[in-house]
């Protein structure tokens, strides 16, 4: 496959001998560049060197796909042209760039929950919360919920959510609910950047430590105070010297950073 710069490289050095004609496979060229080169050798040589640079500046600034149309021809194969070839190249790029960027900011839940194909709610809940719309993406992911109550789904992503929002008790109802439904994925629940407010809360503690479900269930938060946050759960399970050990380990697993466990330790010392 002939290459567009060192075809101009050697137009640009020895382009007065033709070479790059013989690389381009212009080899009638390149043999009448050396027949007339002694012609003008001693008095018109710099007429060689000028069509040599000027060849050099036409190559370099050749279109690769021109280029390719040109002087590549011999290596298509029933694949359309390079150019053709090139773009769908880029068009393949720029489609993995798009699927990359959508799975990066997917917020469902684990794949293997299942979903009712006629819940539409869920797709405007999950599009919605993509935009950084957590309000819009409740208020959708709940109308999911009057459809199928018990999708795990829904739960888990309203946990998200709502923790993202910093509504802390409403959080944790939903993400006790995907639980209680089947949702058992504990390592994304202590990864999951977007339950990172509810890990730096006392309560999250206690909430573990009874495999992510709540110690008295709550009742179904009103979804017209979206805007408000509930009282703080009182922490009840647990002497003081457990929480700081539970408080502990979650800081050398990184689950906490060290200002995150000293703010915690605060609180649980007052």
């Amino acid at each position: 496959m002939k290459n567009k710069t060192v075809a101009g490289i050697l137009a640009l050095v020895a382009g007065y001998m033709g070479l790059h004609r013989f690389y381009l496979g212009q080899v009638g060229l390149g043999i009448a560049y050396i027949v007339l080169l002694p012609i003008f050798l001693v008095n018109n040589f710099w007429v060689f060197l000028f069509i040599g640079v000027l060849d050099a500046i036409i190559l370099f600034s050749m279109d690769q796909g021109a280029f390719d149309d040109k002087y590549n021809k011999h290596l298509e194969r029933n694949q359309g042209s390079f150019k053709d070839r090139n773009d769908r190249r880029r068009e393949n790029r720029n489609q993995r760039y798009e699927d990359r960027n959508s799975r990066r900011y997917e917020q469902v839940a684990p794949k293997r929950t299942a979903t009712p194909k006629n819940n539409p709610h869920l797709k405007e809940g999950k599009a919605k919360f993509e935009d950084y719309d957590y309000e819009g993406a409740i208020i959708a992911f709940n109308n999911a919920l009057k459809i199928d109550p018990k999708n795990i789904a829904a739960h888990f992503n309203l946990a998200c959510a709502h923790s993202l929002m910093e509504h802390k008790d409403k959080a944790f109802y939903h993400l006790d609910r995907a639980v209680a439904l089947g949702f058992d994925d504990t390592e994304v629940i202590k990864t999951r950047d977007h339950l990172a407010y509810l890990r730096i809360q006392p309560e999250f503690l206690p909430f573990e430590a009874n495999g992510f479900r709540l110690a008295k269930q709550l009742n179904t938060p009103q979804e017209n105070l979206l805007d408000k946050q509930a009282p703080p759960q009182q922490n009840s399970q647990g002497d003081l010297l457990d929480q700081l050990q539970k408080l502990a380990k979650l800081k050398e697993k990184g689950l906490l950073t060290e200002e995150e466990f000293q703010v915690q330790k605060e609180k649980l010392l007052r």
